[in-house]
């Protein structure tokens, strides 16, 4: 059974008398578990919905559509199917207490994989969640592999039921499902002989797996079960060599690179990042493959949009793995615009001075980093520390630090957002303050 909890004004389904709360029970006679079963068994033109309205009354639906129109009505999420191992690198593990409750789900769920790219281990997927995979073609799947070789995971999982996900791996490939696999990287685990039968093990699977990304492993303060070597230069250096090695095999033999190193291991390494046509379709840019790349091509193009703002000073408040990168970016937009930007970089004071990701500033960093700048027109900070209700992950909300410090603050995700005045609402504003 799935439950409405909204139908859209006009739509088949506020023609036919379904209300919010509706509970959805079967189409064509088969059971509806969650939202999946519902998208995929009424892609028909015609099917037949059994459902009980809120009063409890049943009732049938005979219905038919033209052309895929939608049903219109919004179901209430599924229960998150939950992560059942203890990975010693876990961000969740890593969190202090006293942060808000959905942050502490550890998701696995390969639903959430094919419907929004969150990767799972598929560490809890049971026979008939195969079947389901196999006859809905959820393609492509997110994976979280981290290592094939089995007595490997189970380690590196710290989870010793943890199934063999080659053996997984082949059988959903048989049945034409595709890959992206992610590989967090353990130094003394999961690199060296490791990777390499991993990586083997993967390329064996053929144009199933689709890419592959290479993470560094990353710690907080508060991560409790961690008792691996950190990655140091050496270790990220160690790392990229292999991508580059399993990359040129790649580009022979498949033209294409399949396998790529996120950007937080090249600037471990200290090694250039590549360009833009490095990364292809940019399949792994929510792992941060990519990501630097694509943020120097947005100001890149959208320089010649940028207004004069001659005399002003605008703080560029960003975290610790930028501090080399961004000054060349802040000198184009100087020439650019002839503002001065100061570049602010900023410790994590929530996570610790190993996190060093501009994305997981909290609230109380902003404001520590801007309060008493009395001297700056405007500030931008990283819109991606700040969620869709506006809270950076101490619980800060946006609009209250923004309100306590002395100058107009405005979420960014590559400046020409928010500088350029035919942009986007906060754009308007930014700019109206600095002119």
């Amino acid at each position: 059974m799935v439950r409405v909890t909204r139908v859209d004004p006009g739509s088949i389904a506020d023609e036919l008398g379904i209300l919010p709360d509706t509970e959805l029970l079967t189409v064509n006679g088969r059971p509806l578990d969650d939202f999946l079963d519902w998208e995929f068994l009424t892609a028909d033109d015609s099917f037949v919905v059994s459902a009980r309205l809120p009063d409890g009354e049943a009732v049938e639906y005979d219905i038919e559509r033209l052309d895929g129109e939608p049903m219109g009505v919004e179901l209430a999420p599924p229960t998150v199917r939950r992560c059942a191992n203890r990975c010693e690198f876990c961000f969740i593990e890593g969190l202090p207490k006293g942060l808000r409750k959905g942050l502490y789900i550890r998701d696995d769920d390969y639903r959430l994989s094919f419907a929004y790219g969150n990767f799972a281990t598929l560490s809890n997927v049971k026979e008939r969640d195969i079947a389901r995979i196999l006859e809905y073609r959820l393609s492509p799947l997110y994976v979280s592999v981290h290592a094939t070789p089995w007595e490997a995971r189970k380690v590196l999982l710290n989870n010793p039921r943890v199934p063999n996900i080659i053996e997984q791996l082949t059988r959903l490939a048989e049945g034409g499902i595709q890959f992206h696999c992610q590989m967090v990287i353990v130094p003394g685990l999961n690199d060296g002989d490791v990777l390499e039968q991993s990586l083997t093990d993967l390329w064996n699977l053929g144009d199933a797996v689709m890419s592959i990304a290479l993470v560094p492993v990353g710690v907080t303060q508060f991560s409790h079960l961690y008792t691996g070597k950190p990655m140091d230069q050496a270790n990220a250096a160690r790392i990229l060599d292999a991508v580059h090695r399993w990359e040129d095999r790649a580009l022979e033999e498949r033209d294409d690179r399949w396998v790529f190193g996120s950007d937080e291991l090249y600037l471990l390494a200290e090694v250039p990042l590549p360009d833009v046509e490095h990364y292809g379709e940019f399949a792994q840019i929510e792992n941060g493959v990519g990501a630097v790349t694509t943020l120097r091509a947005r100001v890149e193009d959208g320089l010649t949009q940028l207004p004069r703002l001659d005399g002003r000073r605008i703080g560029v408040v960003t975290g610790v793995s930028m501090r080399a990168l961004m000054p060349p970016l802040l000198e184009q937009l100087t020439e650019a615009t002839g503002a001065q930007f100061d570049l602010i970089v900023t410790e994590n004071s929530l996570f610790g001075p190993t996190t060093t990701t501009a994305g997981l500033l909290v609230g109380a960093d902003i404001r520590r980093a801007l309060e008493g700048r009395a001297d700056l027109d405007l500030a931008l900070i990283p819109a991606e520390c700040i969620n869709d209700n506006g809270l950076f992950l101490d619980e800060e909300s946006f609009i209250a630090v923004r309100e306590s410090l002395p100058m107009p603050v405005y979420p960014s995700y590559d400046f020409i957002d928010a500088l350029v005045p035919e942009g986007v609402s906060d754009g308007d504003a930014a700019v109206r303050s600095a002119a």
